[in-house]
């Protein structure tokens, strides 16, 4: 099968050099001493081209740096030439393979570690001047001469430059890498337009600098409209972390150059230097917050993961013992037909008033085992939904057997848009909240209220449970019968307020000997 030329080895490489050369070339013709957005680009190409397209980039530099040596070399001396072809980009590339080795700058795919950044851009930026204050040292000729630069100051602009020329250009990278990794690719131009970032930078950064950059140029003498251009970008850095650090010192390094009113102006290498230190400190501190945020987002999500845990085993629970509570009704059918059949055989053998007794043993011992079923999972709930379970479910028949007033007051939305698990932590909700009410035996009524809404796409469950005392109803409450089928767990407050937190719920309640209260709030899990 024939191959296209882009499978060519040979091809990729050329490719890859003239390309870097090309784009180098253009990137010098707004590059100078202190502003040097060609050692962003070099940088930036080192941090994401394979390693085997190196040698290729190397190439591509040396093209152009060797017409211009070789040019040039009758002006400022051969020695300076041949120092002049070596491309500085040998010397970057240790360290940015020891950066990208190992996760050390990128330690997932969505990630970058903004310490190591920082570090390699002022190594690499340390190196690359002196590589170029090396180079200007062999510069010979009259026009050298003329100028008579001091090699402290030029240190400086190269190392200005070196550095503001990386965080001008690789932080958008970086960003803009992340943004890739992160979502589906092909709702990116939305998720940009939906970005807070984006907003605050187009509606309140870009307006601020161009407010800025038009003061600077109309009054030339004054200084403090090039250094205020630092704060938009600690506002961005404070909201939006390094990514706001990176938009804005790339603005502001831009927006400083275009108050230059000429190349080794004073005051704008000043506010250079300032736009500098603010952009690297904001980075680091937009970085720490960062991590923050990162870290939070992880708790929250492994929150949400045992929650939802939580409530999957709630719900493997209810299963089981709704797979009893059957077995239990299928055994208390097949044990009083086996009786049923026993008695008619042995009914020639049986005076009446045996028999009669039996039939009624039979009969409670089928209730029991029924009650015993319902409590463990009820069959209201299961045929006629919750607010027939809380009617008229085991509990209510039992405090009423008892002699305890109950009544249960259902408003707002249908329930069936709760989610079963939600329903039945109800039931069992109100099953622990009358058994507490009921264990000092001061209670001759129970009031339940549920109400139920929905707000920001979840609904929400508001359990009230009230009991009052009348002492004349009290007394003839039989206790006795009522504690062995309330069905609560007895392990009190407590109880309730570990189920409810199953469902991000909240519990409040007021025990007192006249009355006691407990309110119950929970969320479905289940967004609308």
């Amino acid at each position: 099968m024939p191959k296209g030329i882009g499978a060519n080895i040979w091809f990729r490489h050329i490719a890859v050099t003239l390309a870097y050369a090309l784009a180098y070339t253009l990137l010098r013709e707004v590059t100078f001493s202190h502003w040097i957005p060609l050692a962003g680009f070099r940088f930036c190409v080192l941090l994401f081209v394979p390693y085997r397209y190196w040698p290729a980039l190397v190439l591509g530099e040396f093209l152009p740096l060797a017409y211009t040596g070789i040019a040039c070399a009758p002006k400022y001396g051969w020695a300076w030439g041949a120092t002049f072809m070596v491309p500085p980009m040998l010397f970057a590339m240790p360290i940015i393979r020891w950066c990208r080795g190992r996760r050390r700058l990128f330690p997932s795919r969505a990630s970058t570690n903004i310490n190591v950044f920082l570090f390699c851009t002022l190594t690499v930026s340390l190196l690359w001047a002196a590589v170029n204050i090396a180079t200007f040292s062999l510069m010979r000729g009259p026009l050298v001469d003329a100028y008579a630069y001091e090699t402290q100051t030029v240190a400086g602009w190269y190392l200005l430059g070196n550095y503001i020329g990386i965080l001008t250009i690789v932080p958008l990278v970086l960003l803009a890498r992340e943004e890739w990794a992160e979502g589906n690719r092909g709702r990116l131009w939305a998720r940009l337009a939906e970005s807070r970032l984006v907003l605050d930078s187009v509606c309140l950064l870009l307006p601020s600098l161009a407010l800025l950059v038009w003061l600077a140029t109309s009054m030339p003498g004054h200084q403090e409209a090039r250094v205020a251009m630092f704060l938009p970008v600690a506002w961005l850095a404070l909201r939006h972390g390094w990514r706001g650090a990176a938009v804005g010192g790339t603005a502001a390094s831009i927006a400083v150059k275009l108050t230059m009113p000429a190349i080794h102006d004073s005051d704008t290498l000043h506010a250079l230097v300032f736009i500098a230190f603010t952009a690297s400190t904001m980075m680091m501190l937009g970085g720490r917050i960062a991590v923050l945020h990162e870290r939070e987002e992880r708790q929250r999500i492994d929150a949400r993961l045992a929650f939802a845990l939580a409530q999957r085993n709630v719900h493997l629970g209810e299963i089981q013992l709704q797979q009893i509570s059957g077995a239990l009704e299928q055994l208390s059918g097949s044990i009083q037909a086996s009786y049923t059949q026993m008695l008619g055989r042995l009914r020639c053998l049986l005076p009446g008033t045996d028999e009669r007794n039996y039939y009624r043993q039979a009969a409670v011992t089928q209730h029991q085992m029924y009650r015993l079923a319902d409590s463990l999972y009820p069959q209201a709930l299961r045929e006629r939904g919750l607010p027939a379970a809380l009617r008229e479910g085991s509990v209510p028949r039992s405090l009423d057997e008892a002699g305890i007033a109950y009544w249960c007051d259902v408003k707002g939305d249908a329930l069936d848009g709760l989610s079963m698990g939600v329903q039945v932590t109800l039931y069992r909700l109100v099953n622990e909240a009358v058994a507490v009410l009921c264990a000092e035996r001061n209670v001759s009524r129970i009031h339940v209220r549920l109400r139920n809404g929905l707000f920001g796409g979840r609904r929400w469950v508001v359990l009230r449970l009230q009991s009052r005392v009348d002492y004349e109803r009290l007394s003839r409450v039989r206790w006795d019968q009522l504690a062995p089928v309330l069905g609560g767990s007895g392990l009190g407050v407590g109880a309730i307020k570990d189920r409810a937190a199953v469902f991000g719920g909240k519990v409040r309640a007021r025990l007192r000997s006249e009355g006691s209260c407990i309110a119950i709030m929970l969320f479905d899990a289940e967004i609308c």
